[in-house]
Order: C-alpha cells, then structure tokens, then sequence
C-alpha cells in the first residue's frame, strides 16, 4: 500500500495536528506502508524546512505569510507537485483537515483516480471567533467557513472525526459519510516517572511547595488561556506554567504581568516530558478543541485534569475520578475544579494514579491500525466498483 497524505502544517511546526501526523508517518512505516506528503513552507524562524522525515518524503509548497497566523504559509499545490505525486503512484490520499493545500490534494486524488480519506482537526469557525482583523472580529466569517467545510469533506469519499462530539457536529452540518478515529498517547513517553525536582523548580520559579497548574498547547485567542489567572486570583498558593508558543504570546505576558506565572516557550522531548509530570494540575480553558490531546498527554504523566467540557475531552475525563470538566467561559466552574483538587493532597494523589490507569488503555498504536483498515476498506470498494464499470 502506497498513501498520499496532504495537510496544512507540519513540521518544524509544533501542534498536535503536527504530532498526531508524524505518529501516523511513524505507523505507516512500522507497517510497511509507504508514504509522502504534502505540506506548506512555514515561517522561517521556526527551523529548517525538511524534505524528508524519517522514510517519507516531504514535498514543500510554497506560499505566503497567514497574517492571522504569522507562523503559517498559505499557497496552492503546483504542477510539479501533482507530477511528483504522480510519480509516486499511491493507492490511496489522506487529507488532513482540507483547506487550500488539502482542497487541492482531493481533486489530485480525483484526477489521479484513487480514493481519498479526509480527518477533521480543527473547528476553524470556532476558532476564527477569537481572531480580529484591526478592529474588526473574524467572527462574521463562520457561515462561509462552515459552508467552506461541508463542501469540502462532502468531496471526498469518507472523514473521519477525533470525537463523538465533533463527528455529531460534522454530521448536523451536513457532512454525510462521518466515521471516528480517535485519538491515542504514548503512555511510554509520557509517564509519571519523568518527574524531576529541578524541572518542578523551575516550572515554578522557585516555589515547588505551591500548587502548580499547568497548560501546555498554542498561545492564541481561542485558546483562553486569560480564564487561568481567576484561578491564581481566588486560590492561595497556586502558580501557573505556560508551555508552548503562539501569536497570543506578548498579550498573554502582559495580561499575567504581576502574577505567579512562568512562560517556559515550546518544549519537545524529554523536557516535554519531565514538564508534564512535575506538575500538579493541568488546566484548559479552551473555547474550541477537536480532540485536546494535551489532555490525554498530561494524564498520562499522572495530572488530574480541570478542563472546558469541549472536543473528546467529555470522552476521556472522568468527573471527579480523573479530573472535572465545566463549560465553556464558566470560570467559576473552572476555579471550582482546580480548588477541589488542590485542597486535598490524598484526592489530587487518588486522581493522579486514575488519570495514568486510563492513559494507559489509549494507545496509539490501536488507533493508526484503524485508520490503516479505513485506507483497506476504501480501497478495496474503489477496486470494485472499477470492476464494475
């Protein structure tokens, strides 16, 4: 089997649409299934553009600066892209979250005569809400971007959704062929064990005897990572470490100048690692999540979780057994959790040991292999329905 993915970030960008692929490219591999990829030019400051990770080759197109998002280029596939596809000869595309560069992969698919999988990763129209153009809020443009969606993963054969709340979504938009792949963790990589009192120290600048939250994932508005400081504000002892980067960074410093909080900027690997399980608590105020997989990463670190009720996280968080979800914009509800946890030592430990148990049930390699039999399936009624012509 030969698949043709396409998608609208990737590395050197950091993001868990970034994470969930390279995990996919890494299974394809371990199952003998070759692959390439399509993927933008990003900002230069964020690294080296890579032509090839690990076995798959990366096909680079390039674009322009996304001023919403400077850290993204936007720009159609060319020519030369649909020749090297082409030349490649897959059996299948899979489309990551279709947009310009996607929306362009279906049609190559279409043209090249092989079926194509489209997966959902990111709630645009919730997303671009939280954005504003000068003065003026992006939010008049959810109506085009979810007629903009239906359209899109209408095109393709079949989509996949991260979460039951999304693929119920997908489906009330109108979006008919809806399957689910959700979404696993390396309980391996990410594990109580990594918990290092220097890291604790740090994270904490200087005070590891408070209570210390956590939030790890992109600093943009939608994201609400402000909602976190009514916590500090209302909670003694506690302290905030925010991991990660984005165009919201310089508001959030200034919105949290004064307080209690550490920015660490974006961590990978190890440190990653360590940074989760030195932690108390993880919390996450986010207005719009496909699946949260910051969530399922900080229990499997052994974090009790306070998070907004959005994405998968409804499917991964027990209420009061791993953690305690609230709505979106309740920030009484979110100070609620996180001051029932940190009040009680032998609780927050009880809830610790229950976020690891289930982390440890969600594994990824579980997860790829059904996409792996989704890409069989396809192809397989693709071939038969040749047949029949």
């Amino acid at each position: 089997m030969r698949v043709a993915l396409f998608t609208e970030t990737f590395l050197p960008k950091h993001d868990g649409i970034v994470t969930v692929i390279c995990l996919l490219l890494d299974h394809l591999a371990k199952r003998g299934i070759e692959s390439i990829i399509v993927a933008p030019t990003t900002a230069d400051n964020l690294g080296e553009q890579i032509t090839q990770y690990a076995n798959t080759e990366v096909i680079r197109v390039p674009g322009v600066t996304f001023p919403l998002y400077p850290q993204l280029k936007a720009g159609p596939p060319t020519y030369a892209t649909y020749d090297r596809l082409k030349a490649f000869k897959p059996d299948i595309a899979h489309i990551i979250h279709p947009v310009l560069i996607g929306g362009f992969g279906i049609l190559m698919a279409k043209k090249l005569g092989i079926p194509n999988l489209t997966s959902f990763h990111l709630d645009i129209s919730q997303v671009i809400k939280h954005f504003k153009l000068g003065p003026v809020s992006m939010g008049f443009l959810t109506s085009p971007i979810d007629m903009m969606t239906r359209f899109m993963f209408n095109m393709a054969d079949y989509t996949l959704a991260p979460s039951r709340l999304i693929q119920r979504k997908m489906l009330d938009m109108g979006v008919t062929r809806v399957g689910l792949w959700k979404r696993g963790v390396d309980a391996e990589r990410f594990h109580p064990r990594y918990k290092s009192e220097a890291m604790r120290y740090e994270l904490s600048d200087g005070h590891p005897e408070d209570t210390l939250l956590i939030y790890v994932g992109r600093l943009s508005p939608e994201k609400q990572v402000t909602q976190l400081r009514a916590a500090l504000e209302q909670i003694p002892g506690t302290r905030l470490a925010i991991i990660g980067n984005g165009p919201y960074e310089q508001e959030l410093r200034q919105y949290f100048a004064g307080y209690p909080v550490k920015f660490m900027g974006q961590m990978t690997g190890e440190p990653l690692s360590q940074a989760y399980a030195s932690g108390d608590i993880f919390t996450f105020a986010s207005a719009s999540e496909t699946f949260g997989l910051v969530v399922t990463e900080a229990m499997a670190a052994g974090l009790p979780v306070v998070s907004s009720r959005v994405g998968g996280i409804p499917d991964v968080v027990q209420e009061g057994v791993t953690g305690y979800t609230f709505e979106v914009n309740d920030v009484a509800g979110l100070v609620a959790g996180v001051r029932q946890i940190a009040s009680d030592k032998t609780k927050m430990q009880q809830m610790s040991k229950a976020a690891r148990a289930y982390a440890e049930t969600q594994t990824w390699e579980a997860m790829m292999d059904e996409v792996i039999d989704h890409y069989a399936r396809l192809i397989e009624v693709h071939q038969r329905t040749l047949q029949l012509i």
